[in-house]
């Protein structure tokens, strides 16, 4: 096969990493909060109910952001029921999921599970703008934030958080673009809507930051006019439009979705170029960046059935997705698009965190394990950080039916501060190996540090309750780093970590 190829140079680079970029997701659905993080009574678990062998796992996971508490649960979230004592939580229908909430995981348990995830964690918190509005939003923003002498305020402390919480970030409601949302707008009653919210929350504190809705997927028929809309309304009001992206083969087009990342660059693209339509006609000088606060590889067409089943149960099995070495490889490209477009995506997601169609899985009363895509989300998490450098590959080519031709080598670059540099790549090919040269221009290095790939021969290969570590990255022999030039060989279907000093 043909040499793929890119050139690294410090003179060109994309820009900074935010910490966000590793963000993730906790959604009142199936076991992600209910027998995930929390469970009373579990083995691991501490005194507020926390699984600690959870809290290890997300630690290792190198998670930032996460966002609370949906996702489509927030359209019908009573942030009161929440709060106080647990025993005195109403219980309710959550219409979202068709399931029967507790409440017993509420603001405050969220909150002891940030601080015990470790001081990278920061809350990022919605607001129901489907079933509720305004007054609903300041109500929990005053309880949430002001540091007392108020009815909310005072209120927290007499729930035992006298200090406040702290929450900066803030999501105005939850994909109101979707027929299939509670309270679901056109784009001029939300754009009226989130704007009248993101006044109000200011007149509180004027540095919060704010997330509008765009748009919950590039294949919605309103899109790039809905966020054209929603702008208008809101442009010098908020701070990030937040994207909604979700891929899986569908009917058998495996090459198509091994390519799911030209959709998602496209995506980002496509919204900056909205964006910066609007902010050109506002005569602004201010712009809007990206949050792309839900993302994954999901298999939504298996899961719509099983949510229409239930019977409003408790903390279901639902959206429980075991993960193949494939699986990784394109969630691993997701993450590499993430960070090729670091200068406009200051926020990202990965949705979720434990149990629904996340990277960590639990078993009630028993242990937790890590899928296939825990690997380059940690990796990425760890080495990921510092400025990302711009790579413009020279790749052979495949043809997919979706995205017609495609490279196979899919890349990108971060240089950290002290100068070394880690190489994020992915081997789309199925069957064949493939040769990597990089040249080095003016970048320093002299030694090849490790080289780390996630590759089965079994693509489906996963880990479950039974075989946990059947998948897990390995050792690459025979990358090297001669008279300024990388040179290595990718496994076929593969993603790859390949850090350089």
């Amino acid at each position: 096969m043909r040499t793929a190829r890119f050139t690294l140079d410090p003179a060109f680079t994309i820009g900074e990493v935010a910490p966000r970029l590793f963000g993730s997701f906790v959604e009142h659905l199936g076991r992600c909060v209910y027998t995930g993080i929390f469970e009373p009574g579990h083995p691991a678990a501490d005194a507020d109910g926390l699984r600690r062998d959870v809290l290890d796992l997300v630690r290792e996971l190198g998670v930032t952001a996460v966002r609370y508490p949906g996702g489509n649960f927030v359209s019908g979230y009573k942030w009161e029921d929440s709060v106080g004592p647990a025993e005195d939580r109403p219980r309710r229908l959550d219409l979202a999921w068709r399931s029967t909430e507790t409440n017993r995981f509420g603001l405050s348990e969220y909150m002891a599970f940030l601080r015990k995830a470790g001081p990278q964690a920061e809350p990022m918190m919605a607001v129901n703008l489907g079933t509720r509005g305004v007054a609903e939003a300041l109500e929990l923003q005053e309880y949430a934030n002001h540091p007392g002498g108020t009815t909310l305020s005072d209120l927290r402390a007499e729930h035992g958080d006298k200090d406040p919480f702290g929450i900066r970030l803030w999501c105005l409601g939850n994909e109101m673009d979707g027929p299939w949302q509670t309270g679901h707008k056109t784009a001029q009653e939300y754009g009226r809507l989130a704007a009248e919210t993101a006044r109000a929350m200011r007149q509180i504190d004027p540095d919060v930051e704010l997330v509008a809705c765009g748009s919950s997927g590039q294949s919605m028929e309103t899109f790039a006019a809905w966020e054209a809309t929603v702008l208008e309304e809101t442009y010098d009001l908020v701070d990030h439009i937040s994207l909604h992206a979700y891929y899986e083969p569908l009917d058998g087009d495996v090459d198509s979705f091994l390519a799911s990342a030209v959709d998602m660059e496209s995506f980002i693209e496509n919204v900056v170029a909205t964006c910066d339509h609007i902010g050109a006609r506002l005569k602004s000088k201010k712009r809007i960046n990206l949050s792309f606060d839900e993302w994954n590889v999901w298999y939504m067409s298996k899961s719509q059935a099983e949510v229409s089943a239930l019977d409003w149960p408790e903390a279901p099995r639902l959206l429980e997705d075991n993960y193949s070495v494939m699986d990784a490889v394109v969630f691993g490209s997701l993450l590499i698009a993430l960070l090729r477009h670091a200068d406009r995506v200051a926020v990202a997601c990965l949705a979720q965190l434990v149990n629904v169609i996340a990277p960590i899985m639990t078993e009630p009363g028993g242990p937790a394990w890590r899928q296939t895509t825990f690997f380059p989300f940690a990796q990425a998490s760890r080495y990921g950080r510092g400025e990302v450098l711009d790579v413009r590959v020279d790749s052979p080519t495949y043809g997919t039916a979706k995205y017609g031709e495609a490279d196979l080598l899919h890349a990108t670059a971060v240089r950290a501060e002290d100068g070394s540099v880690t190489v994020f790549a992915v081997n789309r090919s199925r069957t064949e190996p493939l040769p990597l040269d990089v040249a080095l221009g003016a970048l320093e290095l002299t030694d090849v540090v490790e080289h780390s790939a996630l590759a089965d021969a079994d693509p489906d290969a996963r880990n479950t309750l039974a075989e946990p570590e059947r998948v897990v990255p390995h050792p690459v022999d025979g990358t090297a780093l001669r008279d300024g030039t990388l040179t290595a060989v990718l496994e076929p279907l593969s993603w790859n970590v390949i850090r350089l000093r």
